[in-house]
C-alpha cells in the first residue's frame, strides 16, 4: 500500500508540474515560432536602411483600444500575462503578480508593469509602417494574436525605448532566443524590413536557442 501511495503521490506531483508549466506557457504571447521557423522568417525579410522618422507620432498607432466590455488592450495583456489577477469594475488590475521575462523581476502592482510593443512603434514606422493606413497601424499596436505585446518591468521597457536588437537586448541573456523569435515573427507578419545590423543581431540571438 505504501508503494501505491508513493506512486500516486509521484503522479500527482507530475500532474501539478505539468499544470504549472502550462500556466507559465499561457502567460506568454501567442504565436512564438520555433527556431527553424524564425530563421526562415528572418531570411525572408527585406534588408534596407532604416527609414525617416519624419511625420512619426505614437498617435498614428491608436492604442489602447477596447477589446471586450470595459477592458482595453493593456488590461487584457495584464490579465493574460499575470497570475491571480483581480480586476475592478472598470477592468483595472487591483491585484496580481507579474513576472517580467526581460529581467526576471516579479511585481505585485500593475503600476510597475508596462506592456511592451516587442517591435516598437517608432521602429515599425522606420521599417514600413509610415506608409500604412491608420487601421493597420492600430492593428499592430494592439495585436493580441502575434507575439507583439508582453507585460514587463516598466523601467526596463522605458530603457528599451524604440531601439532594435542591434542596440538593445533584454537584460536576461537566457531570454534572447525567445525575444528574437518574437521580433522576427512580428516583422514577418507585417512585412516590415530589417537593417543589416538588426538582422545580424537577430541571427546571433537565435544562436542561443
Amino acid at each position: 500500500m505504501s508503494k501505491f501511495r508513493a506512486l500516486a503521490s509521484a503522479l500527482l506531483l507530475s500532474a501539478a508540474m505539468v499544470i504549472g508549466l502550462a500556466g507559465t506557457a499561457a502567460a506568454t504571447p501567442p504565436g512564438i515560432p520555433s527556431e527553424a521557423t524564425a530563421r526562415s522568417y528572418l531570411s525572408g525579410l527585406t534588408v534596407r536602411a532604416a527609414g525617416s522618422m519624419t511625420g512619426y507620432s505614437r498617435d498614428l498607432f491608436p492604442h489602447w483600444i477596447t477589446i471586450s466590455g470595459a477592458c482595453n488592450t493593456r488590461e487584457t495583456v495584464l490579465k493574460r500575462d499575470g497570475s491571480s489577477v483581480v480586476t475592478d469594475s472598470s477592468c483595472a488590475a487591483a491585484s496580481g503578480r507579474w513576472y517580467s521575462p526581460y529581467d526576471g523581476a516579479t511585481w505585485s502592482a500593475a503600476a510597475d508593469v508596462d506592456i511592451d510593443h516587442v517591435v516598437p512603434l517608432a521602429n515599425a514606422w522606420r521599417s514600413g509602417a509610415a506608409s500604412w493606413t491608420t487601421a493597420k497601424r492600430q492593428q499592430l499596436a494592439n495585436d493580441l494574436s502575434a507575439p507583439q505585446l508582453i507585460a514587463v518591468t516598466d523601467n526596463v521597457n522605458q530603457a528599451k525605448g524604440d531601439q532594435g536588437p542591434e542596440s538593445w537586448k533584454p537584460p536576461l541573456t537566457s531570454y534572447w532566443c525567445t525575444y528574437a523569435k518574437m521580433w522576427v515573427a512580428v516583422k514577418d507578419k507585417y512585412a516590415l524590413s530589417v537593417t543589416s545590423a538588426e538582422k545580424s543581431a537577430l541571427s546571433s540571438m537565435l544562436d542561443r536557442c
